[in-house]
């Protein structure tokens, strides 16, 4: 990997263009280097993973929604939608597969500087892919530059720090993916990108507070807008440039400043792309840095015993853990029993609760209005508080992946006094973790997320479909996609009308 310095530049300077951010990840998305087969791999395991949380969400108003608007939009050649048949213009199809995949925050995660969810580059990507024609090889390769471009944006740019949402590092990365993808030159992957970039840059405020559903539409729109964007710049318009280095550009007044420089990673000519191996998926529908602290509370129920003797919690974690999930956030939001699905998924110290008197987590039950305002529940919620440890701090931020960790110290005081005490570093499905997931896991996710919602032989096609991706001829990638049927769709809340 190659490291570059990218800081403000005064329009006045001499700056040439092959120096931008822009062009840099441009040429990493028109080097043509071969795919290596462990990146081939996880890149198939994802597309399985997607598709497992799109089945859950199939039916939920937001991804209802979206699928409606994509529906309004039938195209041909088109992209496919999850769950109907039929042909859509790409970039709704791309919004409508996005919003399913992110609306039960249950799908891949990356954590560096910023934090992202990498697999939010699938659904653009593999839409223009079916748009266009491509086969799986391309679409194996398009997928690798989108999670490359995506995991180097996010190891070297903290975004939270300036309160700008992480979608602003998706949007140049699905670019970046879909010009892979295409064979497109530099140039115009160069505009694709700054495009890209100036569309989706927006505030924190969608993960702060009362949570919404744009939650899941704001990655969703990222991808729309970055096939839009390629769209525009192979029709010949530009962007503004340099994007992120201008005078007036996104790191002078929406980042650190004038003065802010960051080293962005990236590979070298040649150099493989394998960033989606340091991604890891979640087995739990919960924000990620809560993975660990769900396994953590299974793992203490039995030493603590009867819950009601529980005086105090206290989960020492890292500083993203204590102020996005945790009580550093000051969001009196995440203490509410009334409050939106979107909101208890970020509130480690309602999941904690939850999986300390369950000992186990469900995507839905876990969430259900009756469960959240269960009085013993709300009692136990309310014990729970989080602290910043500056060493969990240090090693959420390490680059050595055996020392990287997202989990928390749990020191549990009893009405007598007795405190016990417990740690867990890694979520057990994390590649370090008690139990990595490999394909086996990824099929059983899917397998379990898919029971009532996609019918057996359809899980069957689908999954011997997702498998031979590699070797799909462009006929075959249009299969890449699931169905269900009828009576599952009209189990979504009856619908308002909308301006399509």
């Amino acid at each position: 990997m190659k490291n570059h310095l990218v800081r403000t530049h005064r329009s006045a300077e001499d700056f040439p263009r092959e120096e931008h951010l822009a062009w840099r990840i441009a040429e990493v998305a028109t080097d043509a280097v071969p795919v290596p087969a462990e990146t081939e791999e996880m890149i198939v395991n994802r597309i399985i993973d997607n598709a497992a949380v799109a089945a859950a969400s199939i039916t939920r108003r937001p991804v209802a929604n979206a699928r409606a608007q994509a529906l309004a939009h039938p195209y041909g050649p088109g992209a496919a939608v999850f769950g109907v048949p039929g042909r859509f213009s790409p970039e709704w199809a791309a919004l409508a597969n996005g919003v399913a995949v992110r609306e039960l925050d249950f799908h891949d995660t990356f954590l560096a500087a910023e934090y992202s969810h990498p697999g939010d580059n699938i659904p653009s990507i593999l839409a223009v892919a079916q748009h266009t024609g491509r086969s799986g090889a391309d679409l194996i390769r398009g997928l690798a530059t989108g999670y490359e471009i995506q995991v180097d944006l996010v190891r070297a740019i903290c975004l939270h720090e300036h309160k700008i949402d992480h979608v602003a590092h998706l949007g140049p990365s699905a670019a970046a993916g879909i010009g892979t993808l295409l064979g497109l030159d530099t140039e115009t992957i160069y505009q694709a990108i700054g495009q890209a970039l100036h569309t989706t840059t927006a505030t924190r405020q969608s993960r702060k507070g009362e949570i919404s559903s744009w939650k899941a539409y704001a990655p969703a729109f990222a991808g729309k807008m970055a096939v839009e964007a390629v769209d525009r710049a192979l029709r010949g318009e530009g962007a503004p440039a340099p994007i992120w280095e201008g005078e007036d550009g996104v790191i002078a007044w929406l980042l650190g400043g004038p003065n802010a420089e960051y080293s962005v990673p990236l590979p070298g000519p040649g150099e493989p792309k394998r960033g989606i191996l340091d991604t890891y998926t979640k087995e739990h529908s919960a924000e990620y840095q809560s993975q660990a602290p769900i396994d953590l509370a299974r793992r203490m129920r039995d030493r603590i015993g009867d819950l009601d003797e529980i005086a105090t919690i206290v989960l020492h974690t890292s500083h993203h853990t204590h102020y996005v999930i945790g009580t550093g956030s000051g969001d009196p939001q995440k203490f509410d029993p009334t409050a939106s699905r979107e909101t208890l998924d970020h509130s480690v110290m309602y999941i904690f609760a939850v999986a300390l008197q369950d000992g186990t987590w469900h995507h839905e039950r876990s969430y259900a209005p009756e469960r959240a305002q269960r009085p013993d529940t709300v009692e136990l919620w309310r014990k729970i508080s989080t602290a910043e440890d500056p060493e969990w701090t240090r090693r959420y931020h390490s680059t050595d992946p055996n020392e990287k960790a997202f989990g928390a110290r749990a020191e549990v005081t009893l009405k007598s006094g007795e405190v016990i005490v417990d740690e867990l570093a890694v979520a057990d499905a994390h590649p370090l973790g008690a139990r990595p997931f490999a394909r086996d896991q990824y099929i059983a996710k899917f397998r379990t997320l898919a029971e009532g919602v996609i019918d057996p032989a359809e899980q069957d096609r689908f999954l011997d479909v997702a498998q031979r991706t590699p070797d799909l001829s462009a006929e075959e990638l249009g299969r890449l996609n699931f169905t269900v049927s009828d009576e599952v769709l009209a189990r979504a809340p009856k619908l308002p009308k909308g301006l399509f």
